[in-house]
């Protein structure tokens, strides 16, 4: 007797393993006890976290082919084990070179494995409303930093910053490989699929990038990032520096940017399946823009600066969620692991290029105005996103 798989089952593995994934949003506990338990520099500790976020973008571009050739179950298993397998070295790491090889190489890898999967396959078994879907899977992924962040806190507290790792390598690879056996591609009714996106076409990488879209998207992730990292990142610090808070006080907003930051990606992604995908990103870069540009030109009293750190990672959320479905739109569902993986470099190198505006300009407020700029720039490239012409085969 055949059974039939109920898709939102998919949805609870991808919510499962996306959590776990998530706990990298943390690591701002984890900067300063690190550099007082060991004497490292903080900017050599803060450096692990930039690195990790950058590899595990870089490693979609693999993860999302192998995913989309030998099926995301199997690649967000090997993924949460090499997740888990990093933080449980990280534990053991007495050097900046150990923590960057344990926790942003090998974890970083393991996050870039398991991140692909879900995204692409409910994106799949949900093609009538993939920015819903997505906000979801993507969420789960921002909510991961909230939901274990007093678990952490209390790790740290109880047993020190290095056996932290530890514990949470133990919850992570049992929850996660939990999830990740509920992943599985659907049996997809190409008919059905086609009048449910605006552009049918199924693109390879390659064809996808001969076309003039995938450049703007790209360009669009990387401008619509940069902001919401720089922030989420570093919320605590910009409180102090550019608010005049209270340590205890400006750390509320690491919180406070973890909440908006999933509540965000759901939001968003509900108003792209209503109003359109470009339309509702050009939004988020208007407010983005605003927000941004008054950090960079006023000093905040405690609840204004809040209510910038709330709609920046609101919007930074958005970003995340919108641009998955996007790229469905545009280039199809076949090859979505590849063809996403490659669009999320633009992620990955706004990573970087956050730290690298503070390193340059000096400070947080020139840095904020440049990113206001790049905003600006990223509002102007999304009235130019046109859907593809399907391009002659490639072999």
């Amino acid at each position: 007797m055949k059974i039939s798989f109920n898709r939102w089952w998919v949805v609870i593995g991808a919510v499962l393993v996306q959590l776990c994934i998530g706990g990298v949003y943390t690591w701002s506990l984890f900067n300063q006890p690190l550099s007082d338990a060991y004497g490292w520099d903080s900017n050599g500790v803060y450096l692990a976290y930039s690195m990790v976020i950058f590899i595990f973008a870089l490693t979609t571009i693999v993860s999302g082919r192998l995913q989309d050739k030998y099926g995301p179950r199997k690649i967000a298993t090997i993924g949460i084990i090499l997740y888990s397998l990093g933080l449980m070295l990280t534990s053991t790491a007495e050097s900046l070179w150990q923590l960057y090889l344990y926790y942003s190489v090998i974890s970083g890898v393991g996050i870039g494995f398991v991140y692909v999967c879900p995204l692409s396959t409910c994106v799949k078994w949900f093609p009538d409303k993939k920015g819903f879907i997505t906000g979801i899977a993507v969420g789960s992924f921002g909510l991961g930093g909230f939901l274990f962040n007093s678990f952490i806190q209390s790790f740290i507290a109880s047993v020190g910053v290095s056996k932290a790792f530890f514990y949470q390598s133990v919850i992570y690879i049992i929850i996660g490989l939990i999830g990740a056996q509920l992943l599985r591609q659907p049996k997809v009714n190409t008919e059905e699929v086609s009048s449910k996106i605006i552009n049918d076409n199924e693109f390879t990488v390659t064809q996808m990038m001969q076309t003039k879209s995938f450049y703007l998207i790209w360009f669009i992730y990387l401008t619509g990032t940069i902001t919401g990292l720089l922030v989420i990142g570093l919320a605590r610090d910009i409180g102090i520096d550019v608010a005049g808070l209270a340590p205890a006080v400006a750390a509320n907003a690491v919180a406070l940017a973890a909440i908006f930051n999933a509540v965000g990606r759901i939001t968003w992604g509900i108003l792209s399946d209503k109003f359109g995908r470009l339309r509702v990103i050009s939004i988020m870069f208007v407010l983005t823009a605003i927000a941004v540009g008054l950090l960079s030109t006023i000093t905040p009293n405690a609840w204004l600066f809040f209510g910038i750190v709330a709609m920046i990672a609101f919007c930074f959320g958005g970003f995340l969620a919108v641009i998955p479905p996007l790229t469905s739109d545009y280039y199809g569902i076949q090859n979505l692991g590849a063809n996403y993986g490659l669009v999320y470099q633009g992620y990955g190198i706004a990573a970087l290029v956050g730290p690298m505006l503070i390193s340059l300009v000096g400070g947080f407020r020139s840095a904020f105005l440049i990113a206001a700029l790049l905003t600006i720039v990223g509002l102007l490239l999304s009235l130019f996103v046109k859907p593809p012409l399907k391009l002659k085969k490639t072999i």
